[in-house]
């Protein structure tokens, strides 16, 4: 895929609900999201940002910052979940996901603003990550974590993933989902697309 539109990306957007009842917004990362994205990324606890990059991290470098505001490229996609505090939008989460044809498997990677953790956003972005990987006609999702990473790792069982050896890296746990997603549930806006038209996921590029 080639970069989307970003006059494509509003109506991917979905409206989640944490555990407490409030709207918390997941969409595509635009470019006008870099500065806030990178203050997000900054403003996690050094245990959330070496959990999220497998290594020490103070903030996203230049070329990764490039890589997660450009969607669709390389079949790679980021979202933010973002929240209306004091009246103004903001980032309490984020996700990037790669799709690979091959394998007709999605890979993924997400945060939590440590302030809003426990309050199931955690939770409702990781299902709504699984509906936007069934409408790509995936059949797997799986992500690597630290296994010294337990709040991810408690996340991803509650949420019946099942567990292996990440190959090549003793530090790190493989989660992954055989993903039966039932079309009838139309649970979030990129499957409803697919389901309109079978080719809406791949008009998404241009």
């Amino acid at each position: 895929m080639t970069t989307m539109r970003l006059d494509d990306l509003r109506q991917y957007s979905d409206v989640l609900r944490s555990r407490h009842g409030e709207a918390v917004t997941v969409r595509f990362v635009e470019p006008r999201d870099a500065e806030a994205l990178q203050n997000y990324f900054r403003s996690l606890s050094a245990r959330s940002r070496y959990s999220r990059f497998l290594g020490a991290a103070s903030e996203l470098p230049p070329s990764l910052l490039e890589d997660f505001i450009h969607i669709g490229e390389a079949d790679r996609f980021s979202v933010v979940a973002t929240m209306l505090v004091d009246g103004r939008e903001t980032i309490v989460g984020e996700a990037r996901y790669a799709y690979d044809a091959a394998t007709a498997s999605i890979e993924f990677g997400l945060s939590i603003d440590d302030r809003w953790q426990g309050h199931g956003i955690g939770a409702a972005l990781l299902k709504n990550l699984e509906c936007r990987a069934a409408s790509f006609g995936a059949e797997r999702v799986f992500g690597d974590t630290l296994r010294s990473n337990e709040t991810m790792i408690a996340l991803a069982r509650k949420a019946g993933y099942a567990f292996t050896n990440t190959p090549g890296d003793w530090r790190l746990t493989r989660f992954q989902k055989q993903l039966h997603v039932e079309p009838q549930e139309i649970p979030c806006a990129s499957w409803r697309l697919a389901a309109v038209s079978p080719s809406a996921i791949s008009s998404l590029a241009v």
